[in-house]
């Protein structure tokens, strides 16, 4: 079977001996676990994704952890409460940015893990349209989505967790809410910068109060 292009060849590929510059040596898994660097290979040095956020639009992932019930419905809503930069602690998503020569689907595997770890067992989506697209900006009043980082298009989707959850990382602490708890609100709105919107959207798109 042949490689096409740059994807990572497999054993069997018959011209998975040519050179690949960079993606040399790599394997499949390289991608969802990272590298030495904590990145997968050929992904931007921290100048140069802060160069490249000054000028372009950057692709990211959000997703909405639930927890469902037997039937499938939504029951329970996650966020993550993280340190930011600044030392402050904010209620927030599951985000990332989708990295060189990596799927969407990789990009979403390995951002639970790296925030939930590798027993939140996630089930992953069986398609990759996303529930909503969020268009962050750094500039304040542009849309409901702020990021002072840079502007970002997040595709967003609903991802139930069928595991246990162990804060990795940045994330302090996992915390979840009945979706037909009168906290809900309260719990919504401690997002900050549109996040508490993603969710909202997430839970009509899942039925939630229809």
């Amino acid at each position: 079977m042949p490689v096409l292009n740059d994807e990572v060849p497999d054993e069997g590929d018959f011209d998975a001996g040519r050179r690949r510059g960079e993606f040399d040596g790599i394997t499949p898994e390289d991608f969802v676990r990272g590298g030495d660097d904590d990145n997968p290979p050929g992904w931007l040095s921290p100048h140069d994704i802060d160069e490249a956020r000054a000028r372009l639009p950057i692709i990211y992932i959000e997703v909405v952890p639930v927890r469902i019930n037997d039937f499938g419905s939504i029951c329970e809503v996650g966020s993550l409460l993280r340190v930011r930069d600044d030392g402050s602690v904010e209620r927030t998503l599951i985000a990332g940015r989708v990295l060189c020569h990596e799927t969407i689907r990789e990009t979403i595997a390995r951002n639970i893990a790296k925030d939930l770890g590798n027993l939140a067992l996630p089930i992953m989506p069986m398609g990759l349209q996303p529930f909503t697209v969020a268009e962050f900006f750094p500039t304040p009043g542009i849309s409901e989505f702020y990021d002072p980082r840079q502007h970002a298009i997040a595709l967003c989707y609903v991802v139930p967790i069928s595991g246990d959850c162990k804060p990795l990382d940045r994330t302090l602490d996992v915390e979840w809410c009945d979706v037909e708890s009168e906290q809900l609100d309260t719990f919504l709105n401690q997002m900050a910068d549109g996040h508490g919107q993603i969710v909202r959207r997430a839970l009509s798109w899942g039925g939630v109060g229809n």
